[in-house]
């Protein structure tokens, strides 16, 4: 998988090892293979298991699946401090229907600057280019407005509603693939 790069954001893969060394509470191990620094408070292990669903295990035995088009956002230029200071998520490979589903989310003291905007928009423009998907989709709370902002300006539409199991319902956004 490429490094997708934006005006302020290089967009790197996120691979087995630099899971393992999150899960596994090595941050030397996640720096080195980030060529960056973590931010103190995070990853933690809960934003790790709301980004991937599913197990280390079930990640070990299906990387490239489990871990399609995952990328870090990592802030600095050639020169600076570079920093890890969020993450864009698929929830796995498209299903058969063509539908990727996307996942973010941003460090405290970086939000607020327009980077999940810029993160979200390069990797939906990306996963739209790859020729397995149709669509991408997002879901959020209506009360998120942050959020649904995001998904606004990449270019997502309001395309239904899904109930969260313990939060209630949530706002499903869309953005098809011009071709079809």
């Amino acid at each position: 998988m490429t490094v997708l790069r934006t005006a302020r954001l290089e967009l790197l893969p996120i691979t087995l090892p630099m899971v393992e060394a999150v899960l596994l509470g090595r941050r030397e191990a996640a720096e080195d293979l980030a060529l960056a620094r973590m931010p103190d408070p995070w990853p933690n292990r809960e934003l790790i298991e709301q980004a991937f669903a599913v197990s280390l295990q079930d990640i070990r035995s299906h990387p490239s699946a489990r871990l399609w088009g995952a990328r870090m956002m990592v802030l600095g230029a050639s020169g600076a401090e570079r920093r890890v200071i969020g993450s864009v998520v698929f929830r796995g490979e498209p299903g058969d229907d063509g539908v990727a589903e996307i996942a973010y989310g941003v460090e405290a003291s970086s939000q607020g600057h327009g980077y999940a905007t810029e993160a979200v928009g390069a990797c939906v423009a990306w996963a739209l280019g790859e020729p397995l998907v149709r669509a991408v989709q997002a879901a959020t709370f209506g009360w998120h407005r942050a959020s649904v902002r995001v998904l606004e300006k990449v270019g997502m539409i309001p395309s239904g509603n899904r109930h969260h199991e313990t939060m209630g319902e949530m706002l499903v956004f869309e953005r098809r693939r011009s071709d079809l």
